[in-house]
């Protein structure tokens, strides 16, 4: 199968949409398939296109929220090359220009579109403009995947109820979690000497607990919360540390805040980590913990249960599909629960390791290879209702045509 991949975000950028488009190609190469991505060139100004690895970059304008650019949504100088990879189904993974480009060119060339809906705009629209309404981005939603896709992908429970309780949609939604290559996670493929040099470049000892974020640090990740319950974790236990790996508009604000608080020792930032790095940041951890309610999913889940770390998730239906309470992780609601549970883990090191050694093992159903194989079924779904269509478009055609001749 000839697979085109369309999205705004791809490589050198790091994020959780990219980790997931990267892992899904590989997969399906693997497989035997053939799989090409158009993406937005974050890096120049110019068409590129990286015939080995099979990647076009088409050039954009900065939009001013993080490294994306806005591109055309019908650039025609990608339109030749395009053409010639005679494209069995197209899978769309962002909404905005590069969503559009596929939207037209599915409908232009005939090609079955499959999108994966990832993102809860609704939680975002204070980075587009203050004037923005939730009806605009839900009107804007369902108009692209209803009018256009031919199948539809969601990663959870809680998205799926999005679409078909709030929107109303009527096509069909398939719910696949999203897959990584968790065999990257797994202790037995990390060096233990890389693990303790990280730790002591990060002034880690071996007297720590290590709770660790990893994500956009942002209004919507809800990262004040940790760091406000850090406060209150290191008055009870010194060597209590908050380890915050990730980039984003607000962490000079959250470095000040940890700051205020006096806990900047207890709370370390280290920004951007490069994505072969990763594994080793998750087994530095003790445990994993995250108060964001704006998840679709959360691959950071998978990522620290991979890894042989317990998540500590704020309650919301996101996290519920991956995290079994008491099972393979930890549910909270309050600040005051969230302390508790941390606490009741640093004093319960058999019951830590029970749920360490179960999240291990609930994260290899979300592997590439699995994850992959479900969405080329969604795929072959996608041409055969296309045929469907097309067949019946011809049958209509013929028929108007003899009625007309009568």
């Amino acid at each position: 199968m000839r697979i085109g991949i369309f999205t705004e975000t791809y490589t050198p950028y790091i994020s959780g949409l990219v980790t997931s488009e990267v892992m899904l190609k590989k997969a399906l190469e693997k497989l035997g398939h053939e799989v090409y991505v158009v993406t937005a060139n974050l890096q120049s100004f110019k068409y590129e296109y990286d015939e080995k690895n099979r990647v076009f970059r088409i050039p954009g304008v900065p939009t001013g929220i993080y490294d994306s650019r806005l591109t055309s949504v019908y650039p025609i100088k990608a339109i030749k090359t395009i053409k010639s990879w005679h494209l069995d189904v197209i899978h769309s993974q962002t909404e905005f220009a590069i969503g559009t480009f596929a939207r037209i060119l599915a409908k232009q060339y005939n090609i079955p579109l499959v999108h994966t809906y990832h993102t809860m705009y609704e939680d975002y629209i204070h980075y587009i403009t203050k004037h923005s309404s939730k009806k605009l981005v839900e009107y804007f939603t369902k108009f692209y995947c209803e009018t256009t896709a031919t199948e539809l992908i969601v990663p959870t429970t809680k998205t799926y109820k999005l679409f078909k309780n709030k929107y109303n949609f009527e096509k069909n939604i398939h719910i696949i979690p999203t897959g990584l290559e968790v065999e990257r996670f797994f202790t037995e493929n990390i060096k233990l000497k890389d693990v303790l040099d990280l730790k002591k470049s990060l002034n880690i000892s071996k007297k720590d607990f290590v709770i660790l974020f990893v994500g956009r640090l942002a209004e919507e990740k809800n990262v004040e919360f940790l760091i406000k319950a850090q406060a209150t974790l290191v008055h009870q236990n010194k060597n209590i540390k908050l380890l915050i790996v990730g980039d984003g508009p607000d962490k000079e604000k959250y470095e000040n805040y940890a700051k205020k608080l006096g806990i900047e020792k207890n709370c370390l930032f280290t920004g951007k980590a490069a994505w072969e790095e990763m594994p080793y940041y998750y087994h530095v951890a003790n445990l994993f913990a995250t108060a964001s309610k704006t998840e679709t999913q959360g691959l950071t889940i998978i990522e620290a249960m991979a890894s042989s770390v317990v998540p500590l998730c704020i309650k919301d239906e996101a996290f519920e599909s991956m995290v079994t309470d008491e099972l393979n992780g930890l549910f909270f609601t309050t600040e005051t629960e969230y302390i508790q549970k941390v606490n009741d883990l640093i004093k319960d090191k058999n019951k830590l390791t029970k749920l360490n050694n179960q999240a291990r093992i609930q994260s290899e159903q979300y592997s590439s290879n699995f994850y992959a194989e479900r969405v080329l079924e969604v795929y072959k779904r996608a041409i055969k209702t296309k045929k469907s269509e097309n067949r019946f478009g011809l049958i209509s055609k013929i028929a108007k045509q003899i009625k007309g001749e009568k």
